[in-house]
C-alpha cells in the first residue's frame, strides 16, 4: 500500500511517544497492509535484552488502526517496566514473620555453647 506523508508522520509520531513507557526501546516497525475490506496495522519493537512486543490492529482507518496498536504497546510496555522494576523486591516470604518465627526456634533451643578463640586444643 502506498503510505501518505500524513499518515507516515503520524505513526512516527505515535511510535516516538512510546519512548516514555519504556525508555530502552531500540527500533520501533509500523507495518501498514490494506486488506480487500479492511486496514490492519502491525507495530514491532525491540528493546534491550532481546525483549520484543508487537501489537496488531485491523479496522476501516488507518489512524484508528495506529491508535489500538500504542494502546495495546502502551499497556505491554508499562507492565513490562513494572514488573522489571519491582522484580527485586518481590521476596515470597514476609521478612519479618520469617525473622520472629527464627527468634523463637532459637529461644526454645536453649543458649549455644560459646566458640574458643584459642585455635590451638
Amino acid at each position: 500500500m502506498e503510505v501518505t506523508p500524513a499518515l507516515k508522520a503520524y505513526a512516527e509520531q505515535k511510535a516516538a511517544k512510546l519512548t516514555r513507557y519504556y525508555d530502552r526501546i531500540q527500533e520501533i516497525e509500523v507495518v501498514f497492509d490494506n486488506a480487500k475490506e479492511s486496514m490492519r496495522v502491525e507495530m514491532i519493537v525491540n528493546a534491550e535484552h532481546k525483549n520484543m512486543f508487537i501489537a496488531h490492529h485491523a479496522g476501516e482507518d488507518a489512524y484508528a488502526c495506529i491508535d489500538g496498536c500504542f494502546a495495546k504497546l502502551e499497556r505491554q510496555l508499562s507492565d513490562h517496566k513494572k514488573k522489571f522494576r519491582n522484580r527485586k523486591h518481590s521476596g515470597g516470604n514476609d521478612k519479618h514473620a520469617m525473622g520472629s518465627s527464627a527468634a523463637l526456634a532459637s529461644i526454645a533451643a536453649g543458649p549455644r555453647p560459646k566458640k574458643s578463640k584459642n585455635k590451638r586444643q
